[in-house]
């Protein structure tokens, strides 16, 4: 399909990720529409601004109607520092079960889904990605990621809806710490992955990782080639700044999840091995 013919419904579009989105992808498509239950700027041409709440489905399903494609990047983006599973739940658990309902009534044919590393992140780093694709949650967040993958396969294999889950890695504008030197996406690379997200030939459901051109990567996307995803920015640009900083945590260093699997740890970091 041209993209001058899709319709993409953004839900977060006042988010960090989803600005960046916004912007980035602004007027590519013939009717992006930006949903949030926080304020955002008047919309632009090619762009309509609704209202949509992830805890109602009738919002949601309005929102989507006559859209080809969801972005979803709503809800709690990190682990919260108190109270995490009461603030989890209702966006990001409750939430994402409403987000594939509507969905699935209003004829949404595509879902980009908002994952994360982190529903991996207690796997160890020098694990391949094969291994990794298997849930190993390093958070309360990560453990609401591993739902919402697990119902965004469930729509695709029962729906017939095409789910494409991004396992986003460190997003921000710099890497800023040792463990970024591989997980790090800049706001370009994140932008060009939804790209290909929206516009790649019909499939079923799969699972990218949202990373740069990392020296460092540890994640391996050849399993969705097909996406054409092909990131240019590569976070060794800042190695010798960050490792001037001096080592990291040492229950955080094992881990793809870092400091998210050292928070809150009582256990031993030698018994958390792939494959036990």
């Amino acid at each position: 399909m041209d993209p001058a013919n899709r319709r993409i419904l953004l839900l977060g579009a006042a988010g960090g990720i989803g600005g960046a989105i916004r912007e980035g992808l602004r007027g590519r498509y013939g009717l992006m529409r930006l949903a949030d239950i926080a304020p955002m700027p008047p919309a632009a041409p090619g762009e309509e601004t609704v209202q949509a709440d992830l805890l109602d489905i009738p919002s949601l399903v309005a929102a989507m109607t006559g859209i080809d494609c969801v972005v979803h990047m709503a809800g709690v983006p990190v682990e919260p520092e108190t109270n995490a599973w009461e603030q989890v739940l209702p966006a990001n658990i409750i939430g994402v079960h409403n987000l594939f309902e509507a969905a699935r009534l209003a004829g949404v044919k595509r879902v980009l889904f908002a994952s994360s590393h982190h529903a991996a992140g207690f796997h160890r780093r020098d694990t391949p990605t094969a291994n990794t694709m298997v849930p190993r949650p390093d958070s309360y967040y990560g453990v609401s990621k591993v739902f919402g993958e697990a119902m965004g396969r469930m729509y695709a294999d029962k729906f017939g809806l095409q789910v494409l889950s991004l396992r986003i890695g460190a997003y921000r504008d710099a890497p800023t710490d040792p463990r970024h030197l591989s997980v790090w996406v800049s706001p370009r690379d994140m932008v060009e992955l939804v790209r290909c997200g929206v516009e790649a030939l019909d499939f079923g459901y799969a699972v990218a990782y949202g990373v740069s051109a990392n020296t460092r990567n540890f994640w391996d996307n050849r399993e969705v080639a097909f996406l054409g995803y092909e990131p240019k920015d590569n976070a060794e640009d800042w190695a010798g700044e960050i490792l001037a900083g001096g080592p990291e945590d040492p229950v955080a260093a094992p881990f793809q999840g870092g400091w998210y699997c050292a928070k809150d740890f009582v256990g031993a970091p030698e018994r958390v091995n792939d494959g036990r």
